[in-house]
């Protein structure tokens, strides 16, 4: 009897504890369900907020490797501020007690500075601390105006085209460096369809050989096309929508093709081109309807800006010489010498 008990009871535990398991374990598959959407969503915004090998944490705009190279070209602009930040700092606490005697001398409270001597170390103190927060202050923007220029070089290394002889290519202006000097022609579609049609036909009486020239010299034309808002448009298209005018002869833009590219990623030239802008506009052009030029050495550094159409006679003819490279990049003395004992140019 006892031991049939025993059983029963053993049996209602058994039945007991199924009963009471299954709706754990169907809880715990509800859970896994709804908890594996917010894990995957936790993941992807860890992931987009990370920062990529080619962006860099961000110092106060800047990445590290930025701020690294301004105190490469500026190795003692740091221990200038701090010097005379510091000097701003001890001068300012001067001149709070120069003018504490001032004021005791002025009113007879203490006889130990007379006025004349405590009126004169305030006025020293005066010049102190304007000339040292002068120089701190002007110190302090010439970094940050560097560290700006060094900031728009990457965002320019970083602007992609696509070449006109290859339009589903991409490559980066960083691609071109040693290799290439690039002309990025900035305008309207007057502008750019002008551009097209100077390098596209003959224009003079003689031939245009223009490209051939621009070739020869490893220039790339880069046309972008913006409007008055800034906003970078789709240039190949402008490019290739070109008609000849009264007075092109033989037009036909494959005469230009293999030395012209298109600008590729619109926001990333906007970006670049809106201080390019606003500095052409602050001295009185017109970019969109006179047109604006940046000149790129092979060493990836801008050479000079132009307004207006390239003068390409005055560009090409000097180019070799104008941005240092014949004489200043490592490894061209093979390719001079190659072109002197070939009588296509002299040392």
């Amino acid at each position: 009897m006892k031991s049939a008990t025993s059983v029963l009871i053993a049996a209602c535990f058994a039945s007991s504890a199924h009963a009471f398991s299954a709706p754990k374990t169907a809880v715990a598959t509800t859970r896994t369900q709804y908890v594996t959407p917010r894990t995957q969503s936790t993941r992807n915004t860890q992931l987009a907020a990370t920062p990529d090998d080619d962006e860099p944490e961000l110092f106060g705009g800047y990445t590290a490797k930025q701020r690294m190279r301004e105190e490469i070209e500026s190795p003692f602009r740091k221990l200038r501020l701090i010097f005379f930040g510091a000097s701003t700092g001890s001068a300012l606490l001067a001149l709070y007690f120069s003018i504490l005697n001032v004021a005791k001398a002025a009113t007879g409270f203490s006889n130990d500075i007379p006025l004349d001597e405590a009126v004169s170390s305030t006025a020293i103190n005066v010049v102190a601390v304007l000339a040292c927060a002068a120089i701190t202050w002007n110190d302090y923007q010439a970094g940050e105006k560097n560290l700006e220029r060094i900031a728009q070089g990457g965002r320019l290394a970083k602007l992609v085209v696509s070449p006109a002889t290859a339009p589903t290519k991409r490559r980066t202006l960083t691609e071109y460096r040693r290799g290439n000097r690039v002309a990025i022609c900035v305008g309207g579609e007057n502008y750019v369809q002008t551009l097209a049609r100077s390098l596209s036909a003959d224009q003079r009486a003689d031939e245009n050989t223009l490209a051939a020239q621009i070739d020869a010299v490893d220039l790339v034309v880069v046309p972008a096309l913006v409007d008055a808002s800034g906003a970078v448009n789709d240039a190949g298209a402008c490019w290739r929508s070109t008609t000849a005018d009264e007075g092109d002869r033989n037009f036909d833009l494959e005469r230009s093709a293999n030395v012209v590219a298109f600008p590729r990623g619109a926001q990333a030239w906007e970006t670049y081109l809106k201080q390019e802008l606003e500095t052409a506009r602050s001295q009185g052009f017109d970019p969109v309807e006179k047109g604006l030029v940046i000149v790129v050495k092979k060493n990836g550094r801008v050479l000079r800006r132009l307004t207006g159409q390239p003068p390409w006679s005055s560009l090409v003819g000097t180019m070799e010489v104008a941005d240092g490279s014949k004489f200043g990049m490592p490894g061209d003395d093979e390719r001079y010498m190659a072109k002197a004992l070939k009588g296509d140019g002299a040392l």
